[in-house]
């Protein structure tokens, strides 16, 4: 059985929606992982049980080049433990708040990416809800992967997704509409409106529609049958048309599967068995021998946090020999995680 101690801690790197992230090495084989960890007793308090089981339910079933895969999941007394691929490049959101001016040409490449991503989700039955660039990474290369399925959802056949689900500025105008309206609910194709969002932002620096968490849902469904995006005229038309079909308010309309961006013009000339080989050059890549990521994550975890990774077997095993000594007979097995 896979625990903590089959893994050596290398370095605090962040947090996500599923507690910290930290570097690890697997010690028999000396391979490096991102291990996510959360602290159960907090995960209950913010009764983020359901969320967790959920994604890990997701997680373990699914594997793609441009995703962020699930290897291991397993707990102990205080955390669960997810350990996923270890993506170096840093996220999106970091790199536009660095002010990466990102060509036409990578953003090309990251919109092939995230569909072959997209569209392999949706042969899964899975709705992400959350693509945005804080939920892209790039590995070393600059290729894209897609990360956190903390909010995703598993449809089945015909049925439709209702709970108002995303991070509003990148939420699809149907699921705006679904929950004032109790309309039919919404579908795979909320994705697709969410990587156009983002292709614009990285293009451009901003969103198309200027929407932030704090707008009332009703003023939002009067913005998109009323705002109309403005186009660079720096962009080529083809990436324009492209970005009009995934910025399509109504998504019987919008470009929603790989099948249909392969229509498009501006994806014309790609070849795809390329883009999934990862043959494509990435026309951004991140600094070599630096972290993208901030530095302040390691220097919490060493100074204010009260229970540290690194000291956890000593912690854990002063637990054990206080347990032991009240003879502790009566213990009860907590409910194991699915895959530990």
């Amino acid at each position: 059985m896979m625990t903590f101690d089959h893994f050596q801690i290398l370095r605090a790197i962040g947090k996500g929606s599923f507690g910290k992230v930290c570097i690890v090495q697997k010690r028999d084989t000396e391979k490096m992982y991102a291990m996510k960890y959360m602290n159960k007793q907090q995960c209950i308090e913010r009764d983020e049980v359901r969320n967790v089981f959920r994604e890990l339910e997701i997680l373990q079933e699914i594997e793609h080049v441009f995703l962020v895969n699930l290897w291991y999941s397993f707990q102990d007394e205080e955390d669960m433990f997810m350990v996923v691929d270890l993506l170096l490049g840093g996220d999106l959101r970091y790199h536009l708040q660095q002010n990466v001016q990102f060509t036409e040409e990578t953003v090309k490449l990251y919109i092939c990416e995230m569909a072959l991503a997209l569209d392999y989700l949706r042969s899964q039955h899975i709705i992400h809800r959350d693509v945005k660039p804080d939920n892209i990474l790039l590995d070393e290369q600059g290729h894209a992967h897609l990360t956190d399925f903390n909010i995703a959802t598993i449809i089945r056949d015909g049925e439709r997704a209702t709970a108002l689900a995303g991070t509003k500025p990148y939420m699809a105008p149907e699921i705006f509409h679904s929950f004032l309206n109790g309309g039919t609910g919404y579908s795979f194709e909320v994705d697709w409106w969410s990587l156009g969002i983002m292709a614009y932002e990285l293009l451009r620096g901003w969103r198309p529609y200027d929407i932030h968490s704090s707008n009332p849902v009703e003023s939002l469904v009067q913005l998109f049958s009323t705002v109309s995006v403005q186009y660079s005229s720096a962009w080529s038309k083809e990436m324009v048309s492209l970005l009009r079909k995934l910025l399509t308010v109504n998504p019987e309309h919008r470009f929603s599967c790989l099948a249909d961006v392969q229509t498009s013009a501006y994806l014309s000339g790609v070849v795809w068995s390329d883009v999934c080989g990862k043959q494509v050059e990435p026309g951004f890549v991140p600094n070599k021998g630096r972290l993208h990521c901030d530095p302040t994550f390691e220097l919490e975890e060493m100074i204010l946090e009260s229970r540290p990774l690194h000291k956890k077997k000593k912690r854990l095993a002063k637990n054990k020999s206080r347990d032991n000594s009240k003879d502790s007979s009566q213990s009860v097995n907590p409910r194991a995680l699915p895959g530990s």
